[in-house]
């Protein structure tokens, strides 16, 4: 484990001299090279797509988030915990808008210690909510990276092989007060699978480097918050499945939404599953519709869901069809230059005139897009609006 790449040494070598990627114009200006940059950037996420690579589309991922007295520092503004605790409730809504019938659980750790804010959980509500009342929590003394890792191990542990065990943790400090030796913890972690990421608030930390090597994770430094923004995202789309994973035919149901009608004298109102165990903060009382199991007949207020009686997971057809975009994704528009097409004067999209030096085409039914569009079709959409109209009309 001490045998550290020489390249993770060398972190400035990845960073080109400023003054050797701004370019002057004629007219003296650097707004070409600075659009130019802009441009590339947002073209990046496109191009490291995973392509037709074997993904999880099953994910169980902790989150471990570092509320230690590091967290009060305000090189983030108003500070680091709430500006952490504002982008994670986005990046809960984006993970579960792209993994919906993948779970989340949110672990905080300060004072040398580690309690679960959320349990495994796949209702972003009752996390945004969780989140939004950390907003006030005192941040005092060390975190501790080994009680964290052994907490959410100690129920990743028990996930089916067919799943994937993820731990992204969101580190401030520069210490870690630990119980035990985090490297044996490391082994284990390794054995058991489970993938942990890191992203670094204040600097490089060598433990951390260490255990995201290990596990095959990923470790990396924040520069600013629209950086910290693009790392959490980085983590929405679902990691490459190991060689070693196991596949497995995985029971579901379909359940549709059904409600009794006000006539039928048997049918009364009643509680769902969620509300009878406290789980559920939305207040409902008792209603006469919702989703029942087809296998036990329980009731529940929203999918998806593990059903609390017999166990089967309950989803719906949507769902399944937004985490099947990981396996089959888009693929890379053709770029080319605007003046080769002198007939396509307006993108097809958003109908907005094409202004960009270049544009971006479809490979199957050739329509023409402007930069935004490609993004927004690549990484929301995940169809293209031409050929879907292509097969609506023929």
């Amino acid at each position: 484990m001490d045998d550290e790449p020489e390249r993770a040494k060398r972190w400035e070598g990845g960073y080109e001299r400023t003054w050797e990627v701004l370019k002057e114009d004629e007219s003296g200006s650097l707004r070409a090279t600075v659009e130019e940059i802009l441009f590339q950037s947002k073209r990046k996420r496109v191009l490291e797509s995973h392509g037709q690579v074997r993904l999880g589309m099953m994910r169980h991922l902790y989150v471990v988030i570092d509320c230690s007295r590091s967290m009060e520092d305000h090189d983030l503004r108003p500070n680091r915990l709430k500006a952490t605790l504002k982008l994670m409730q986005f990046f809960v809504e984006e993970y579960f808008d792209q993994n919906p019938i993948s779970q989340v659980g949110i672990i905080t750790t300060k004072n040398k210690r580690a309690e679960k804010m959320t349990e495994l959980a796949g209702n972003p509500k009752k996390h945004v909510a969780a989140l939004k009342k950390a907003v006030d929590s005192l941040c005092i003394g060390e975190p501790s990276l080994y009680n964290s890792l052994n907490l959410a191990m100690q129920t990743l542990k028990h996930m089916p092989g067919h799943t994937s065990r993820e731990v992204l943790i969101i580190f401030s400090s520069l210490t870690t007060c630990d119980p035990s030796n985090i490297y044996d913890l490391i082994k284990t972690l390794k054995t058991l699978k489970v993938r942990v990421s890191v992203i670094g608030l204040s600097a490089e930390v060598r433990v951390c480097t260490v255990l995201t090597r290990e596990t095959g994770g990923t470790y990396h430094v924040i520069l600013d918050e629209s950086h910290f923004r693009e790392l959490l995202m980085f983590h929405v789309k679902p990691p490459p499945a190991s060689t070693s994973s196991e596949c497995s035919l995985i029971r579901m149901g379909f359940p549709q939404h059904i409600i009794a009608s006000a006539s039928d004298q048997d049918a009364k109102p009643s509680f769902s599953m969620t509300q009878l165990d406290g789980s559920s903060d939305s207040g409902a009382g008792l209603s006469l519709g919702g989703y029942f199991c087809p296998q036990c007949h329980g009731k529940y207020t929203e999918l998806p869901v593990e059903c609390k009686i017999c166990g089967l997971t309950l989803v719906s057809a949507p769902h399944l069809a937004r985490s099947f975009h990981h396996l089959f994704p888009l693929d890379e528009f053709t770029e080319s230059p605007l003046d080769q097409h002198h007939g396509d004067r307006f993108c097809q999209a958003c109908q907005g005139q094409l202004k960009d030096k270049s544009v971006f085409s479809c490979p199957s039914c050739s329509v023409v897009f402007c930069t935004e569009c490609d993004l927004f079709i690549h990484d929301t959409l995940h169809c293209c609006p031409g050929c879907i109209h292509h097969h609506a009309t023929s």
